[in-house]
Protein backbone atom coordinates (compact mmCIF):
# COMPACT_ATOMS: atom_id res chain seq x y z
CA UNK A 1 0.00 0.00 0.00
CA UNK A 2 1.24 3.37 -0.57
CA UNK A 3 2.01 5.43 2.21
CA UNK A 4 1.94 9.26 2.58
CA UNK A 5 3.59 11.26 5.61
CA UNK A 6 1.50 14.32 6.90
CA UNK A 7 3.63 16.98 8.26
CA UNK A 8 1.43 20.04 9.65
CA UNK A 9 1.22 21.54 12.89
CA UNK A 10 -2.09 21.94 13.11
CA UNK A 11 -4.00 18.53 14.14
CA UNK A 12 -6.87 19.59 12.58
CA UNK A 13 -5.49 20.05 9.30
CA UNK A 14 -3.70 16.53 9.95
CA UNK A 15 -6.74 15.08 10.22
CA UNK A 16 -8.79 16.25 7.40
CA UNK A 17 -5.79 15.09 5.25
CA UNK A 18 -5.65 11.67 7.20
CA UNK A 19 -9.36 11.17 6.40
CA UNK A 20 -8.79 11.94 2.78
CA UNK A 21 -5.77 10.27 1.89
CA UNK A 22 -7.31 7.17 3.94
CA UNK A 23 -10.37 7.32 1.15
CA UNK A 24 -7.44 7.23 -1.54
CA UNK A 25 -6.11 4.01 -0.35
CA UNK A 26 -3.14 5.55 1.28
CA UNK A 27 -1.42 4.73 4.63
CA UNK A 28 -0.88 7.33 6.42
CA UNK A 29 1.50 8.75 9.00
CA UNK A 30 1.61 12.09 11.42
CA UNK A 31 3.99 14.73 12.10
CA UNK A 32 3.51 17.82 13.31
CA UNK A 33 7.24 19.34 12.46
CA UNK A 34 10.00 18.97 10.37
CA UNK A 35 11.84 17.67 12.52
CA UNK A 36 9.67 14.63 13.76
CA UNK A 37 8.79 13.87 9.97
CA UNK A 38 12.73 13.70 9.25
CA UNK A 39 13.16 10.88 11.67
CA UNK A 40 9.87 9.40 10.53
CA UNK A 41 11.64 9.40 7.18
CA UNK A 42 14.79 7.95 8.00
CA UNK A 43 13.74 4.91 10.08
CA UNK A 44 10.64 4.52 6.40
CA UNK A 45 10.82 6.29 3.32
CA UNK A 46 7.00 6.88 2.59
CA UNK A 47 5.84 7.24 -1.03
CA UNK A 48 4.61 10.37 -0.53
CA UNK A 49 5.10 14.02 2.03
CA UNK A 50 1.93 16.04 2.01
CA UNK A 51 3.79 19.04 3.68
CA UNK A 52 3.52 22.60 5.55
CA UNK A 53 5.33 25.13 5.13
CA UNK A 54 5.50 27.06 8.38
CA UNK A 55 6.04 24.74 11.54
CA UNK A 56 8.15 25.07 14.47
CA UNK A 57 11.26 23.22 15.29
CA UNK A 58 11.85 22.74 11.51
CA UNK A 59 9.99 24.04 8.75
CA UNK A 60 8.86 22.38 5.48
CA UNK A 61 11.63 23.86 3.14
CA UNK A 62 14.51 22.78 5.70
CA UNK A 63 12.79 19.52 5.67
CA UNK A 64 12.23 19.00 1.83
CA UNK A 65 16.19 19.93 1.51
CA UNK A 66 17.42 17.08 4.18
CA UNK A 67 14.85 14.28 3.25
CA UNK A 68 16.55 14.92 -0.97
CA UNK A 69 19.56 14.28 1.18
CA UNK A 70 18.16 10.76 2.61
CA UNK A 71 19.31 7.59 0.30
CA UNK A 72 16.16 7.24 -1.86
CA UNK A 73 14.89 10.64 -0.88
CA UNK A 74 14.70 12.19 -4.32
CA UNK A 75 12.25 9.53 -5.03
CA UNK A 76 9.73 10.35 -2.30
CA UNK A 77 7.07 12.67 -4.16
CA UNK A 78 6.37 16.03 -1.99
CA UNK A 79 3.68 18.00 -2.13
CA UNK A 80 3.52 21.28 -0.68
CA UNK A 81 0.36 22.17 1.45
CA UNK A 82 0.78 25.25 2.68
CA UNK A 83 -1.01 28.76 2.50
CA UNK A 84 2.17 30.59 1.12
CA UNK A 85 1.29 31.18 -2.05
CA UNK A 86 3.03 33.76 -3.70
CA UNK A 87 5.76 33.77 -6.62
CA UNK A 88 8.91 33.43 -4.57
CA UNK A 89 7.56 30.85 -2.06
CA UNK A 90 6.64 28.32 -5.05
CA UNK A 91 9.76 29.02 -6.23
CA UNK A 92 11.77 28.21 -3.97
CA UNK A 93 9.80 24.54 -3.29
CA UNK A 94 10.19 23.59 -6.74
CA UNK A 95 14.35 24.29 -6.58
CA UNK A 96 14.27 22.62 -3.28
CA UNK A 97 12.76 19.71 -4.61
CA UNK A 98 8.45 19.64 -4.21
CA UNK A 99 6.74 17.78 -6.61
CA UNK A 100 3.61 20.04 -6.78
CA UNK A 101 2.00 22.81 -4.66
CA UNK A 102 -1.14 23.10 -3.02
CA UNK A 103 -2.61 26.25 -1.58
CA UNK A 104 -5.04 25.61 1.57
CA UNK A 105 -7.93 25.56 2.22
CA UNK A 106 -7.85 22.19 0.17
CA UNK A 107 -10.77 19.46 -0.06
CA UNK A 108 -10.85 15.93 -1.62
CA UNK A 109 -11.34 17.10 -5.03
CA UNK A 110 -7.95 19.00 -5.06
CA UNK A 111 -5.86 16.56 -3.26
CA UNK A 112 -6.44 14.06 -5.69
CA UNK A 113 -6.14 15.86 -8.41
CA UNK A 114 -2.72 16.62 -7.69
CA UNK A 115 -1.84 12.67 -6.57
CA UNK A 116 -3.27 12.03 -9.78
CA UNK A 117 -0.58 14.80 -11.37
CA UNK A 118 2.06 13.66 -9.97
CA UNK A 119 1.64 9.77 -10.65
CA UNK A 120 0.34 8.65 -7.28
CA UNK A 121 -3.47 8.04 -8.13
CA UNK A 122 -4.60 6.06 -11.15
CA UNK A 123 -6.49 8.27 -14.07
Amino acid sequence: MKSCLIVDDSKVIRMVAKKILQELQFETIEAEDGKVALDACKSALPTAVLLDWNMPVMNGIEFLRELRKLPDGENVVVVFCTTENDIDHIQEAIQAGANEYIMKPFDSEILAAKFQQVGLLDA
